[in-house]
C-alpha cells in the first residue's frame, strides 16, 4: 500500500509517524512554542531526527473554540516553514482548509494537504484535484472548530463518520484524483463526545471497508485526559502512545503525534512482536 504524495511514494506496509509542527500561539498542547520560523524549523529537524516520516505544519489552531485566522496571517506563519522543511528529506504536510494556502504550499514543494474540512470549502477540491500528485488527508469534523464541542454529535457516530469519509473520497475520485493519493481521518475530538471517540477506535474496522488508508490522530487529546485524569496535555504521552498502538493494531497506517521519539520506539516493539507472531517470523 503506497501513499502517493508530491515528492514521495510513502510505503504504508508499515505504519508511519506524522510529527506535529504547530506554528500557532494557541494550539491546545504546544501553542506558542514554535511561533518563529527558526523555532519551528529546529522542531522539524528534531522530529526528523527522532524518526518522523512526515511533518505536519499547521498555522491555524483547530482546538474547540479557537478563532479563525486570516489568510495573510496563516501564510505568514506557514510558508517560510514549509520552504525550509521541504529540504529535510521527508514528506511535508500542511494542515489547512484554505484553498489559497493549499496552492501556495504546494507551489513551495509541500507533499500533502491535510484538511479538517475534508475539502468542503469553496475552491479546496479544485485546488488539490488540479495538482498532479499531492497527497490528501480528508478528516471528519462535526460543525466547525468554534462550535463543534458546544453541540457535539448524537447517537452512534461510527456509520455517520464512515459514510461521510466515503462520500468525500468519492468526490475526489469523480474529479479524477487517484485513490493512492487519499488517506482518511475520522476526526477524533472534532465534535464528538468522549464515548463516541472511543467507539471510533473500538470499531475502527468499520471505517476501513472502502479500502482507503486511515490516519489516527489521538495525540494528547482531551478524551485521553478524561479517562486518565491527566488535565495537562503534556501529561498524556503514555495515553497517547497507547491509543496510537491500538489504532495501528486495528489497521491505521499513519499516526499523527506530538511525541515522535516515544511513538517510534513503541511502534518498533509492536512491529517486532507482530513479526514474531507471524508463521514466517
Amino acid at each position: 500500500m503506497l501513499w502517493q504524495t508530491s515528492r514521495f511514494q510513502i510505503n504504508l506496509a508499515s505504519p508511519k509517524v506524522m510529527g506535529i509542527v504547530n506554528v500557532t500561539p494557541d494550539s491546545f498542547s504546544d501553542g506558542g512554542e514554535y511561533v518563529t520560523t527558526q523555532a519551528a524549523i529546529r522542531h522539524c529537524e528534531r522530529l526528523v531526527s527522532e524518526g518522523a516520516h512526515i511533518l505536519d505544519v499547521g498555522g491555524e489552531s483547530t482546538r474547540p473554540g479557537s478563532p479563525a485566522v486570516s489568510l495573510d496571517e496563516e501564510l505568514r506563519r506557514v510558508l517560510p516553514v514549509v520552504q525550509e522543511a521541504v529540504r529535510l528529506g521527508v514528506a511535508v504536510s500542511v494542515d489547512t482548509y484554505k484553498p489559497e494556502v493549499m496552492r501556495a504550499v504546494l507551489d513551495a514543494g509541500a507533499d500533502v494537504v491535510n484538511d479538517v474540512w475534508a475539502l468542503r470549502r469553496e475552491g479546496a477540491l479544485a485546488a488539490v484535484s488540479a495538482h498532479p500528485s499531492c497527497g490528501i488527508c480528508l478528516m471528519h469534523m462535526h460543525r466547525d472548530p468554534q462550535t463543534m464541542q458546544s453541540s457535539p454529535m448524537e447517537g452512534d457516530v461510527v456509520p455517520v463518520v464512515a459514510r461521510f469519509l466515503d462520500e468525500r473520497a468519492n468526490a475526489l475520485m469523480e474529479k479524477g484524483v487517484a485513490r493512492a493519493r487519499v488517506v482518511l481521518d475520522p476526526g477524533v475530538g472534532f465534535g464528538k463526545t468522549v464515548e463516541q471517540n472511543f467507539s471510533l477506535l473500538a470499531r475502527q474496522h468499520e471505517l476501513m471497508h472502502s479500502g482507503f488508508p486511515l490516519m489516527a490522530a489521538w495525540s494528547r487529546k482531551s478524551s485521553l485526559g478524561a479517562v486518565t485524569g491527566r488535565e495537562q496535555p503534556s501529561d498524556r504521552v503514555a495515553a497517547s502512545i497507547a491509543a496510537a498502538l491500538m489504532a495501528v493494531d486495528k489497521g491505521a497506517r499513519v499516526v499523527r503525534v506530538h511525541d515522535v521519539a516515544a511513538t517510534v520506539d513503541a511502534l518498533k516493539v509492536w512491529e517486532a512482536t507482530r513479526l514474531q507472531a507471524s508463521p514466517n517470523g
